[in-house]
């Protein structure tokens, strides 16, 4: 890479699962308000998928997944993105790490769920779909105490039998009828403890929500991400190519362009 990057660029340190950050990549673009190809942001992703297991680490059974995140999250600093988004829940428990270790600010995925959760029904109580390392790691519960937002858990059976279950089977490709079912029951388990809206908190469960989706409003906690990326970079709609090669000093039809640099 020999040019950074002339525009707001978005950096994605993904690749926890591949799915998952194919599946923001793609919502990204969908909701950018863009009339062609030219209108779109500018996005550098990492995505290794060999980052050790995040919730191993925090459990005590993995090694830490701090090293190859880092060493992403410094390919995207000097790519020369203007921030970062992490399509993943669980690794939001290292995202102070990888702020102090680029500079870079990291998009807060926790507090955008939980903003938009407590925008849908102000004052209720939220439910939270999430991995044992989200849990252990108590990242809903912070942001809810930081944000004044009551955070309830599923029982700690429906998230053995439900909810790890149903994200193992997305990340392995599985047929998601069964994920879906679990997760729709493990929604049924939220509303009976009163919760009065969900969080899908882990980026795989948006996958397989559909069904609890009709049990409780469910906020994407992927969709959350993509606005608040998009919210951040205060993207806006662009006019035609030419007027932006125009403004940008691009010449049309010759050598210079006005996009990525050289990689």
């Amino acid at each position: 890479m020999t040019e950074r990057l002339r525009r707001p660029a978005l950096g994605i340190l993904g690749g926890m699962g591949p799915l998952a950050t194919a599946d923001f990549y793609r919502r990204f673009v969908e909701r950018t308000p863009a009339a062609c190809d030219q209108g779109h942001v500018p996005v550098v992703m990492w995505a290794d998928p060999a980052v050790p297991d995040r919730t191993a680490a925090l459990l005590g059974g993995g090694p830490s997944p701090v090293p190859a995140l880092v060493e992403g999250a410094r390919w995207l600093q000097r790519a020369g993105v203007t921030c970062m988004a992490v399509p993943c829940n669980t690794a939001h428990a290292y995202v102070e790490q990888l702020s102090r270790a680029t500079g870079v600010e990291v998009i807060d995925m926790i507090e955008a769920a939980l903003t938009a959760a407590s925008g849908r029904l102000p004052g209720g109580r939220v439910g939270v779909l999430a991995t044992r390392g989200t849990r252990r790691a108590r990242l809903y519960e912070r942001a809810g105490a930081a944000l004044g937002v009551e955070v309830v858990q599923v029982p700690e059976q429906a998230q053995r039998v439900y909810v790890d279950a149903a994200i193992g089977a997305v990340k392995s490709g599985a047929d998601r009828a069964a994920p879906e079912a679990w997760i729709a029951l493990a929604t049924e388990a939220l509303r009976e403890a009163g919760a009065q809206v969900v969080v899908a908190a882990c980026t795989e469960i948006p996958l397989v929500s559909g069904a609890a989706s009709r049990i409780l409003p469910l906020i994407d906690s992927t969709d959350a991400l993509v606005d608040a990326a998009l919210e951040r970079l205060a993207w806006p709609g662009r006019a035609a190519p030419d007027q932006r090669a125009e403004a940008s000093g691009a010449v049309v039809g010759g050598n210079e362009t006005s996009g990525l640099g050289s990689f």
